[in-house]
This record gives C-alpha cells, structure tokens and sequence, in this order.
C-alpha cells in the first residue's frame, strides 16, 4: 500500500506539472536511485508484450505466476524475472510495465519493450509465430520518446538531460542461436554462415541497434551476455554426448559472441559513443556458475525443469494448468528455457551491487554515476 501511495503521489505531481517538466525534473519517490528503467530483450525478461501477439511464445497462463502476486501476467518464470528484481534493487516502488499496456506520463518511469522469441535478427523466433524483434523494441522506444517530448514542451535538451539519468537494459542474442542459428530445418543461417560469421553478423546488427538506443537519449546501458544454453534443461533433453551432459557445440558458439560484445562494450565505453556508460553483464559465467555449484546457492536441481514434459522436463515447456514442483526454491529451472524467481533474484543482487558479473562496474555504480 505504501508503495502504491508513493507512485499515485509522484504520478499526480507530474499531472499537475507536466507542462514544467522543461524547467523541473520530477522528485523521485524515497529510496528510487533512477528516474525511470528502460527494458529490451526476450522471455527472460518478457513481462506480458506478447499476451496478445498470435505466437507460441506465451505464458499469460497458470501455472506461469505461480508466485506472482498478479498471476500469469506473462512472465516466463514462476515469479519475478531479472529485471523486476532489479528494479526493486533500484527502489523502484512498484514493477516496470510492458510497453503493451504503458500509457501517457506513466512512460516517465519507463517501459518493458521485451518479447518472448525475441532477437537481434527480425526472422529470429519466427518458427513461434509473432514477436516484437530487436529492431521492432528500439523503434517502439523512438514513438515513446516522441511522446515524452510532448511532456517536456519539446525541450530537448531536459528530455535528452532526463533520460540521461534513466538506466537502459538490453538482453538479446539466446534466440539467435535457439530459434534460428541451431534451427537448419527452420532457417538457413547455419549454411548461409560459419559460427564466426554468424557471431560478427549479430554484433554489427547489435552494435547498430545500441547505437539508435544512444541517439535517441540512452547513456547509462547494461548489456547482457549470452547464458549458457547448451546446458538449460531443453537441451539437456535433445543432446546425446559422450564426453559431456551439455551441447558444448552452442556454448562455443555463443563465447564467439559473447566475447565480441564485451569488446564492443569497451569501444562504446571508450570514446565511440561520447558520454555513453555501458556495461557487460556476464550471464554466461553467471549460469556456468549456479548449474556446476549450484547446492552452494542452496539449489538441490540444477538440470530439470520445475514445470515441463519429458526428459528433464525439458521436452514440452510447462504445459497450461500443469501441476509444477512443490518447492520451487530448490530448482534452478523453472521450465525448458527460463530460470527460477530465486535465481532470478540472486543474479540481480549479484549484478546490483558486486562486480563478480559485472564489467566494468557494477548495476548500482552505474545507477549513481
């Protein structure tokens, strides 16, 4: 309630002072580090966008939200994703809206533009049915800020001040490679391209895309790296090695790209997108790192789905109305493909405030710089 009470005050403050935002920047509720959040990526971080897109790509159905206060609102997970525990981190009193549904002075405080099967390339994750592609994400963030200038009287100098200080979160490439590169029977990429050309395809696509980002305002941008998909439960179920559990043939692939995009992010950092703070998020070292230790975070099942079909529940993702896990603190996996709330949780704490994942600083330096 007090956190209701909080955003109701500050969206009333901006109602009746919207007309001199281009002079006033609106005070933050107490304890919110930011003045607004700005999220593009796919199911990881999805929070409703393709409720109503006409794809497979849907978890607006129980048991999704089984630990979500608001049910099955469309987040891939039981609970909160990464970056609605994020946003609490950052004091944000109540979670970041999807741009589906986000409207008028709301857009201050910011939006989700992520979509379920999501990728940097726009054919990427057409074997689902629709999606809002990277490059979809970045234009409908061009029409919110066509918006927000309404508000700042189309003083682009404060807009482009506030939006300075808002942070900017951007997780693409996983379905690049799952619904598209290590698809041949869907998509042609994987003879069209070898793996290194295939890596430095999606970089420059990428670095084009976060270069729009920054020309339209962002400044302050977390990019995450690829996770370890090779070894999620999904593939876990399909891949028959002898000498390894995991599809170590994807998770070279992804290092390739993984490993120009932190290259990319010093480059950025380094001069070529003046007054740019970027940051790499390692999620592939993250990952490694809770399925081969995970009993140390207090995981007991590292390598099946809480909800799911077949073989490490990893077959068929959680089916609608589908009984899951009695205890979900003690699974890594939620389905197929997508973490728990619980390690979704210690992966943002773990961003938030160390530099174990985190390069060059962490999520709260960026947040205060």
């Amino acid at each position: 309630m007090k956190h209701l009470v909080l955003t109701l005050t500050w969206m009333l403050w901006l109602s009746l002072c919207g007309r001199c935002l281009s002079q006033v920047q609106p005070r933050l509720p107490p304890g919110q580090q930011v003045p607004c959040f700005f999220i593009f990526g796919d199911s990881l971080v999805d929070n409703g966008n393709n409720n109503g897109i006409l794809t497979l790509a849907r978890a607006n159905y129980r048991p999704y939200g089984i630990d979500f206060p608001g049910g099955a609102t469309g987040r891939f997970t039981n609970g909160r994703t990464y970056v609605d525990a994020l946003a609490q981190l950052l004091g944000f009193p109540t979670y970041i809206p999807p741009y589906s549904r986000a409207r008028g002075l709301e857009l201050l405080r910011g939006a989700n533009y992520a979509s379920g099967a999501a990728g940097i390339r726009d054919e990427t994750g057409n074997n689902l049915g629709g999606h809002t592609s990277m490059n979809d994400q970045v234009a409908n963030f061009g029409n919110t800020v066509q918006q927000l200038r309404r508000f700042f009287r189309g003083d682009n100098d404060s807009l482009n001040s506030y939006l300075s200080k808002c942070l900017f979160f951007s997780g693409m490439g996983s379905n690049d490679y799952l619904n598209n590169y290590f698809m041949p029977d869907f998509y042609s990429t994987s003879s069209d391209f070898t793996v290194k050309a295939f890596a430095s395809a999606l970089l420059r696509d990428y670095s084009r895309q976060l270069s729009q980002l920054y020309s339209l305002g962002a400044r302050k941008v977390m990019v995450t790296a690829v996770g370890q998909i090779g070894c999620i439960p999904y593939q876990l179920a399909r891949f028959h090695g002898n000498s390894t559990k995991c599809n170590e043939k994807i998770n070279s692939a992804i290092l390739l790209f993984n490993s120009g995009l932190k290259k990319m992010v010093q480059n950025f950092n380094g001069g070529q997108l003046p007054g740019a703070k970027f940051v790499f998020l390692d999620f592939y070292q993250s990952s490694s790192d809770l399925s081969s230790n995970g009993t140390s975070f207090g995981f007991d099942v590292m390598d099946k789905g809480c909800c799911g079909v077949g073989k490490n529940n990893g077959q068929i993702t959680c089916l609608p109305l589908q009984q899951p896990c009695e205890n979900r603190q003690k699974y890594l996996f939620w389905d197929a493909f997508h973490p728990t709330e619980v390690a979704n949780i210690l992966l943002a704490k773990a961003t938030y405030s160390s530099q174990s994942y985190s390069y060059p600083i962490n999520i709260q330096q960026l947040a205060i710089q």
